[in-house]
């Protein structure tokens, strides 16, 4: 039976993935909601029947391979990649902080089909840096999945998504922050801060 977007709201909720405060997020952003998705990726219970929603989706796609980004992306790639019988890459971000590539010795067959996974989508900038990184390195990206994609569906990208659980949560550039203007301190609860100028 196929997760609904209510389960896996319950999934994060239950996990404390799902925070309020003031949060700088790995954009840049200022929000005042921040999900932890490592509190959700801890649980390999969970983790596998959230990825198993992503494989029910991509199992007609015909993929070989499955694409993530650093960090989190890593795992939902290899457990999705797992149920699939495919095999599981990743995505760093380049060191001229520029967008992402495939390192590791990784290397993709030319026209390789591949679906892309993350767990939270705010602007889809890592999603599409990783579809670009794959497209570079010869594959063909056929869709994208994410856990969570918290743009309210504004976020685009020119392939396919399918979102476990899409909600629409506030987020402003510094200089537009109203918790900024409250004076209320923010935290930085990310570990992977996106290059300036980039988005998440």
């Amino acid at each position: 039976m196929p997760i609904t977007p209510a389960e896996v709201e319950r999934i994060f909720r239950a996990s404390g993935a799902l925070r309020e405060g003031h949060f700088v997020l790995a954009s840049g952003r200022h929000s005042p909601t921040y999900l932890e998705k490592f509190q959700v990726l801890q649980h390999p219970v969970e983790t596998e029947r959230l990825s198993r929603a992503i494989v029910e989706w991509a199992r007609p796609l015909d993929l070989a391979t499955v694409a993530g980004p650093t960090t989190g992306g890593i795992i939902l790639a290899h457990e999705v990649a797992r149920q699939l019988g495919a095999r599981a890459v990743y995505a760093e971000r380049r060191e001229d902080m520029a967008g992402r590539e495939l390192r590791g010795g990784f290397t993709l067959g030319r026209g390789e089909r591949v679906v892309v996974v993350d767990d939270v989508m705010t602007t889809g900038g890592s999603v599409q840096e990783t579809i670009e990184a794959v497209r570079s390195a010869g594959g063909r990206v056929v869709g994208a999945a994410v856990l969570v994609d918290r743009s309210g569906g504004a976020a685009s990208l020119d392939v396919p998504l399918q979102a476990l659980w899409t909600l629409d949560i506030p987020s402003y550039a510094p200089s537009e922050c109203p918790l900024c203007a409250k004076g209320l301190p923010a935290t930085h609860p990310g570990t992977t801060p996106a290059p300036a100028g980039a988005a998440r």
